[in-house]
């Protein structure tokens, strides 16, 4: 007899390989679309055919000004999905050196960065980021450099805590007395055991990365007009939203689904992750 947990499992595994799949198929529909079948200039505006309804020549119909909405839903996608990829990146590749040094150093330097930490994260991420943002005026440079500044910490936090729990371990010990060098210590024995847990983590917060800058354009602190991005284009539609709701719609349902099939991914990362350590355990 089939137990409930055995079917809750299963729908469980289910969700999250379709909402993968929901995931890569926008992320390449919208790869694909603007290299191969670009049909109109996302910024040409044509105020002959504005808020038009759902035709042949253009499927999601035109916004306020005229503009092809499907063209500036799956270029948006790319500028909100591939600023989020190039910030985490970035907060992944400094939170993970910076963790390594200071976890396997210790010393003045494990405080400093200690502090460090502790100042960034004593604030919630999104207003910090807002702040931030503020400060070094909008635009897409300032937006990606505040959530780096960011969103580091937690990684970086991650990684010392791993370092710092392997370096006691016997093994670690061994490669010491063997005359292993640091370099290759921090490579070959603890890089292994960080990549995981950071790609789990990079997994989780990648839905949120997104909010962030979709949030970011919505309030005018992003992405600039008139380049397309999601946030910006909620915002863009806002006035409309009585004369034409799908406007606002269609950006704001692409912005739910990335985030959603991101968050199953990070789940189903975490599930392979845990049963690999347990096998390896």
């Amino acid at each position: 007899m089939i137990q409930p947990k055995q079917v809750a499992a299963s729908l469980r595994k289910k969700l999250q390989i379709g909402s993968v799949a929901v995931f890569g198929s926008l992320l390449l529909l919208s790869v694909l679309y603007s290299a191969l079948i670009l049909r109109y200039d996302p910024t040409l505006t044509d105020l002959n055919i504005r808020l038009q309804g759902t035709s042949v020549e253009h499927p999601l119909g035109t916004d306020h000004l005229g503009r092809d909405v499907l063209t500036r839903l799956l270029l948006g996608g790319q500028q909100t999905i591939g600023y989020s990829v190039l910030a985490l990146t970035a907060a992944l590749l400094i939170g993970t050196i910076t963790g390594m040094i200071s976890g396997y150093k210790g010393g003045w330097l494990d405080r400093t960065f200690m502090r460090t930490a502790d100042g960034f994260q004593a604030f919630p991420d999104m207003i910090a980021v807002i702040v931030l943002s503020g400060l070094l005026g909008p635009g897409l440079n300032s937006m990606v450099i505040a959530i780096v500044m960011v969103k580091w910490v937690s990684y970086a936090r991650v990684v010392r805590t791993t370092v710092i729990s392997e370096s006691r371990q016997e093994y670690m010990l061994a490669a010491r007395t063997n005359g292993l060098t640091s370099f290759k210590l921090l490579r070959k024995h603890l890089l292994p055991h960080i990549a995981g847990q950071v790609l789990i983590l990079a997994s989780l917060d990648l839905g949120k990365v997104i909010l962030l800058i979709s949030a970011l354009s919505y309030i005018g602190l992003g992405v600039q007009p008139p380049t397309p991005e999601w946030g910006a284009m909620l915002n863009d539609s806002r006035p409309y939203f009585q004369l034409a709701p799908k406007l606002m719609l269609y950006p704001g349902l692409a912005i739910v689904l990335v985030v959603l099939s991101i968050s199953m991914l990070g789940d189903l990362l975490r599930d392979y992750y845990d049963v690999k350590k347990e096998v390896r355990d």
